[in-house]
C-alpha cells in the first residue's frame, strides 16, 4: 500500500488538489508541482516551504533537504503538522478543505517553519535555526524564536505581525490571531516569556508580556495588554487586562468566539 493510502490527511489533500486542477486548468501545473507529484505530505510540505523561503544565499534545494531531515527524524513534527491542518479546517469558517491552509495560509507555513527551526535549535544547529527564523519573518511577517515551544493543533489565524519570544511556551489546541505578541519585559535573560496553556484563545492585537501563565481554556480579548497570570477558564480584556467573565466553552480556542456576549459575567466578588 502506498504512503498516500496510509495517511488520510494527505489522501484528502491530494483528492482536493486533483479536483481543483481539473476545475481550474490555469492552476493545474502549480497543483501538480506542489501536491500531486509527491507521494507523502512531508515531501510536498518541504518542497512548498523551501520554495517560499528560497534566497540567493541558501537555495530551495538545500533548505528542502534540511526540512525533510527534520520532519523524517521527528515523529512529533509529523503529528503536529497534521493536527495543525485539521485545526484550521475545524476552526476557520473561511476554510472547508485541507489543501487551502497547506498551500495558502502563511500562519500554517510559519508554524511549520518554526517546527523545523526548533528541531535544529535542539540539535545544536542554532545558526541555521536563526536563519530559518529570519526567512520566516521576512516572507511571512511572523517572528517566532526557534527555542519557543509550540504544541500541536495550533491555529495562527491570519498571523501577520505575530511575535513569539525565545522562552515562550504555547500548549495544544491554542488559537492565536494576528498582531499578537508573546513578549518579554526588560533586558534580563532567562525564562522571561509567557506560558499559554491548552485551549486558550488569544484575539487580535493582544500583548502578553513577561513570564506569566495564561491558564487552560482562558480567553484574551482583542488589543488587551496582559501583565499578570490569568486563571484557567476566565475571560480577560482591557489595558491592563482584567477578568471580565468566563468563556462559554472550556476550550474557547475551538469555538473562536471573540466577543463576550455568550460569556458568563463576573460576579460581584470577582469569582
Amino acid at each position: 500500500m502506498s504512503p498516500t493510502n496510509n495517511d488520510p490527511i494527505w489522501k484528502r489533500i491530494r483528492e482536493e488538489a486533483a479536483r481543483h486542477a481539473s476545475d481550474e486548468p490555469i492552476l493545474a501545473s502549480f497543483l501538480r508541482a506542489t501536491i500531486l507529484n509527491h507521494s507523502r505530505l512531508e515531501l510536498a510540505l518541504s518542497f512548498h516551504l523551501a520554495s517560499q523561503l528560497d534566497s540567493p544565499t541558501a537555495s530551495s534545494l538545500l533548505l528542502r533537504e534540511v526540512m525533510l531531515e527534520a520532519m523524517d527524524s521527528d515523529a512529533s513534527i509529523r503529528e503536529a503538522v497534521r493536527a495543525d491542518l485539521q485545526a484550521v479546517e475545524d476552526r476557520d469558517s473561511a476554510c472547508h478543505e485541507l489543501y487551502i491552509p497547506f498551500l495558502y495560509f502563511k500562519g500554517f507555513h510559519a508554524l511549520q517553519t518554526q517546527r523545523v527551526a526548533h528541531w535544529l535549535w535542539n540539535n545544536g544547529r542554532e545558526s541555521l535555526a536563526l536563519f530559518f527564523q529570519n526567512r520566516m519573518s521576512a516572507e511571512f511577517s511572523v517572528d517566532i524564536h526557534p527555542a519557543a515551544r509550540m504544541g500541536k493543533g495550533i491555529m495562527l489565524d491570519h498571523a501577520t505581525g505575530l511575535v513569539i519570544g525565545e522562552t515562550a511556551v504555547v500548549g495544544n489546541n491554542v488559537s492565536i490571531l494576528q498582531a499578537v505578541t508573546l513578549g518579554g519585559t526588560g533586558k534580563d535573560e532567562g525564562d522571561r516569556h509567557p506560558k499559554i496553556c491548552d485551549g486558550v484563545l488569544i484575539s487580535a492585537g493582544a500583548k502578553i508580556l513577561g513570564n506569566i501563565c495564561v491558564g487552560q481554556g482562558a480567553k484574551v480579548g482583542a488589543n488587551s495588554v496582559l501583565l499578570e497570570n490569568v486563571p484557567a477558564h476566565t475571560t480577560v480584556a482591557g489595558v491592563p487586562a482584567k477578568i471580565v467573565g468566563r468563556p462559554a466553552s472550556d476550550q474557547p480556542a475551538l469555538e473562536m468566539e471573540h466577543d463576550f456576549c455568550c460569556d458568563e459575567a463576573v460576579t460581584k466578588t470577582g469569582n
